[in-house]
């Protein structure tokens, strides 16, 4: 079974970096997308994403693994055909038609506008009060490690409407909430009849409980598999 490891444009490949081989010895075959090249240049981004996504899929039938905003990536990467599954870890639900900044509450919008100079807003970690994002890891290589790879981001990637298309009806998806930020999108994602698995961990803990959420995601994939 081949997973597609798609991490959050918002940051680095290096969210998979524990993940990866933990799923290689669970039996997986793995590809991890790498968004870093698509988010340097100009707009327009969703295409661009997507064509990284649909390479690394190539022409097997794969079942993406997304987290975070990845999550907006699926309908247009399903659309081919390709993916015969989805499985959203602590992602946001799609987002058709509506862009990054329309699925977040009015305050933050506001504050990641305020900290924008000449059409880019600093790295993702600083969008936070200081040590936010630093208390979540007990390991400061670690974190120093996964800070390396932030960059600054376009204004118009959230500004951009993702693709105006639905999640396939034939598509087998699932949940895996990592901690209760994204309780609604796990509420939303059982409505829909899919399985769902609910971790008391946090957003970034693929990379501080890599056995754990390996486990979730392994179950969830045997679970969704046709």
């Amino acid at each position: 079974m081949k997973l597609v490891l798609l991490h959050s444009p918002l940051v680095g490949a290096g969210t998979w970096r524990a993940i990866a081989p933990l799923l290689q010895a669970r039996g997986f075959e793995i590809a991890v997308a790498d968004f870093a090249d698509d988010m340097a240049g100009p707009p327009p981004y969703y295409a661009r994403l997507v064509h990284t996504v649909s390479a690394c899929v190539a022409r097997d039938s794969a079942i993406l693994i997304v987290h975070s905003g990845a999550g907006s990536l699926v309908p247009a990467i399903a659309a081919s055909g390709r993916v015969s599954g989805a499985i959203f870890v602590d992602a946001l639900m799609p987002h058709p038609g509506q862009s990054w900044f329309e699925t977040v509450p009015q305050s933050l919008k506001s504050r990641i506008e305020s900290l924008a100079r000449d059409g880019r807003v600093p790295p993702w970690h600083r969008w936070w009060p200081d040590g936010a994002i630093r208390s979540l890891f007990a390991d400061e290589v670690a974190y120093t490690r996964f800070v390396s790879e932030l960059r600054e981001i376009p204004l118009a990637y959230l500004e951009e409407r993702a693709p105006d298309c639905e999640l396939p009806d034939d598509l087998a998806a699932a949940y895996l909430q990592l901690g209760p930020g994204n309780a609604a999108e796990a509420s939303a994602a059982e409505r829909l009849g899919w399985p769902v698995k609910r971790l008391a961990l946090h957003h970034l803990a693929l990379l501080t409980h890599a056995e754990v959420v390996a486990d979730g995601i392994a179950d969830l994939a045997h679970a969704i598999r046709r």
